[in-house]
């Protein structure tokens, strides 16, 4: 191996010195092309592990998008109950406390009727 090395080291120092002076440039190669030279079962191997990949990252964007979900309906609940809370503690500055209390019993009989 390291006489591989030496070799190839030999070989870029035997081709004298650079045109324009910049000998720290690596030697240019002729172009080979690589396109055709896989098999055809081995970019569907490849194109299955693609296909595999995406899907898991699918799966855990879709997972932290639930989540995400789940946090903004628990915040939107939060500040409903809040609101209705307000509510009807201002109803009970002005009205007497039982009369707010049924009230608060006929409200929530009709969630349940339409839910």
């Amino acid at each position: 191996m390291s006489t591989e090395i030496i070799e190839a080291a030999a070989a870029a120092a035997l081709q004298g010195m650079r045109k324009n002076g910049k000998q720290w440039h690596e030697p240019k190669t002729a172009f080979r092309p690589k396109a055709g030279n896989g098999t055809y079962e081995k970019r569907q191997a490849e194109r299955v592990a693609m296909a595999a990949v995406k899907a898991k990252e699918k799966e855990m964007k879709d997972e932290k998008e639930a989540a995400r979900q789940v946090k903004i309906q628990a915040i939107k609940d939060k500040r409903a109950k809040k609101e209705e809370k307000a509510r009807f503690e201002k109803l009970a500055e002005t009205m007497h406390r039982k009369r707010v209390e049924r009230l608060k019993r006929k409200e929530k009989r009709n969630k349940m009727l339409k839910s």
